[in-house]
């Protein structure tokens, strides 16, 4: 989301100011590269060193750095940024701004900025309702800046009313939703399973396959990052890609699958079935650790519940993608399977390949349409996989 984007933070004057400190780290944290503008009065309420430490950065205060004389170029931090927050902009920095007022480094920048701006003002409630005020904020708001409206409550003045500056986090979840708002899967919701299923035969032992579910979490991890909101249905793995907008529902069993992707499929847009679900479990689970009383042992075994084949009965408008993974007769094997589960298309791994399957960081796989059209994919890592995956989910939305 805010992942190698550049942002600017302009700061004012205002006992709010003291929220800024959050607010960088809030940014930093999450992958975005801060550079931070004090204006004089600013440096009064919050040293640039508490700044420049949290955001790894200089911070620029004036035209010329007093040290060595060089020139802070307003024009060059003006196209670094890819947003420009005022957070708090004063009451004094708004009319600065409004009307084309250009006495330091903060108003130089925002005069020549070119990405969007967004200001987040902090004032006593007298002022915030000055009609000057008003109309500034008008003003820079026809000038296409957007407005972080300020909270209700107790001011430094001891009044109480509107002119708070906004949370850190509240104005986080703007700008981040400002980056989301055009990215290609936002608005979706997208259900993946991943990884193995373990079929218990008593307490201790179980029929299980080698999934490590490398390639579901790469999956989900992609979608999430295109704007997507995830439910990861996910069997027994012990690895983890962590994102604000993956739900992870954790299953052991074959059962447990199908009952949780039955659950969110209906309020789902998109469903990759990349779990490696076993197609048989033991009739009968014993109660006690079975002793190794015989020279034999039969473990009578019933079918699972085929959840790509269910989900595909009941389908409407989602787009529904599956996984084969094969060892011979691969194409056809492929091509009946997607036939037979009515999905959209199906994502061909076989284990013949080198270097591709299970446990492996790398995957290499064909996609074969409804129309069986084929589109084969060098051995690439997992996380370019899914990009490849995903690209052909986009194109059928």
């Amino acid at each position: 989301m805010l992942k190698g984007k550049n942002i600017l933070l302009g700061v004012c004057g205002s006992i709010a100011s003291y929220k800024s400190a959050e607010l960088v780290r809030l940014f930093v944290k999450a992958g975005a590269r801060v550079k931070v503008i004090l204006t004089k009065d600013a440096a009064s309420f919050i040293t640039p060193l508490t700044l420049s430490t949290l955001s790894k950065s200089p911070v620029y205060s004036t035209y010329y750095k007093e040290d060595t004389g060089e020139w802070n170029n307003h024009v060059e931090l003006a196209l670094w940024a890819d947003v420009f927050l005022i957070a708090p902009i004063s009451a004094n920095t708004m009319a600065k701004f409004a009307n084309g007022l250009c006495d330091n480094l903060l108003a130089a920048v925002y005069l020549s900025a070119k990405c969007p701006v967004f200001f987040a003002p902090a004032m006593d409630l007298d002022m915030w309702k000055h009609p000057s005020t008003k109309t500034n904020l008008e003003k820079l708001k026809a000038f296409g800046n957007k407005l972080i409206n300020p909270g209700t409550g107790e001011l430094a003045s001891g009044l109480s009313g509107e002119g708070r500056m906004a949370e850190p986090d509240e104005i986080f979840e703007i700008i981040e939703n400002h980056f989301n708002a055009d990215l290609p899967l936002k608005g979706k919701n997208i259900l993946i399973t991943a990884g193995p299923t373990y079929e218990p035969i008593d307490p201790v032992r179980f029929i299980g396959n080698h999934s490590s579910g490398k390639m579901g979490l790469a999956l989900a991890y992609s979608c999430a990052e295109q704007g997507a909101d995830v439910t990861l249905v996910c069997g027994p793995t012990q690895l983890e890609r962590a994102h604000p907008s993956i739900k992870r529902v954790d299953v052991t069993s074959a059962s447990e699958m199908f009952e949780e992707a039955v659950k969110y499929f209906d309020k789902s847009d998109i469903c990759i079935l990349s779990a490696a679900v076993a197609d048989y479990t033991p009739v009968s689970v014993a109660d006690h650790k079975i002793k190794k009383n015989t020279d034999s042992f039969d473990l009578e075994l019933e079918k699972t519940k085929d959840i790509a084949a269910y989900l595909g009965s009941i389908k409407k408008k989602q787009i529904l993608v599956g996984f084969a993974l094969e060892t011979q007769n691969e194409i056809s094997n492929a091509i009946s399977k997607l036939e037979r589960k009515n999905l959209d298309f199906i994502v061909l791994n076989s284990l013949n390949d080198k270097g591709a399957g299970f446990q492996s960081n790398e995957n290499k796989v064909t996609i074969i349409k409804r129309n069986k059209e084929q589109l084969s994919f060098d051995l690439k890592s997992k996380d370019a996989v899914a990009a490849d995956i995903i690209d052909v989910v986009k194109q059928l939305i």
